[in-house]
């Protein structure tokens, strides 16, 4: 059995070392390559069919897909990153502050602002916006849940666009500000995100309970 697992890992390793010969090494590459092989999957399995239902569950993969890299991101900040700073040689640290921090907070917001604008879009698409965002009126079930989700995720995103860039920019040296104002900065940016990322967890059991607890 253990053979016949390393051959399948032999085989899966080949295929993939041919496909790096195709630039699968390039990330443009490797998103083409998923994109392709999803209206490919999806054209021969006919789940594509050009109706309201369909472009509304085409807004939620959407959402998703944005959701996975912004909180992925967010969890990525505050479980690994920050954390893991103070272990970092002090000669290291600059790598870090400015090739990595710019790069992963370049996607971090604008995927957090996908994520908003997809689910609003999805909302009204569904026709439960203005009661979800009224919370349902307090009568608890789906509404109320999904409201819960959506006001949880717009506060995120507003922590994202209005405390935590505009004090990252301080601390990473983007725009001119002293040690002092760096430090601070950085600071509060850190808390930000924390807090962000404890609203993330009531967020997204509200967002999975509108379809399994309703």
């Amino acid at each position: 059995m253990k053979n016949i697992l390393l051959k399948v890992i032999e085989l899966i390793v080949k295929f993939i070392e041919s496909l790096g010969k195709l630039g699968l090494d390039k990330l443009e590459r490797a998103l083409l390559l998923g994109a392709a092989l999803v209206v490919a999957l999806a054209l021969a399995t006919g789940s594509v069919q050009l109706s309201h239902l369909w472009f509304a569950f085409l807004f939620r993969w959407l959402h998703v897909l944005s959701g996975v890299m912004w909180i992925g991101l967010l969890w990525y900040f505050n479980f690994v990153q920050i954390p893991s700073m103070p272990r970092i040689p002090d000669e290291q640290k600059p790598a870090i502050g400015k090739v990595i921090a710019p790069a992963a907070l370049f996607w971090f917001r604008w995927a957090a602002l996908a994520t908003v604008v997809t689910g609003l879009i999805l909302a009204t698409m569904n026709g439960y916006i203005g009661s979800a965002l009224l919370l349902g009126y307090f009568k608890g079930g789906p509404e109320t849940y999904i409201g819960l989700g959506m006001w949880l995720g717009i506060l995120m995103a507003f922590n994202v666009w209005n405390i935590i860039w505009p004090n990252q920019k301080k601390a990473l040296g983007l725009i001119e500000a002293t040690d002092e104002e760096k430090k601070a900065a950085a600071r509060v940016a850190m808390l930000t995100s924390r807090f962000n990322t404890a609203l993330s967890i009531p967020m997204l059991y509200f967002m999975v309970a509108t379809q399994n607890v309703a």
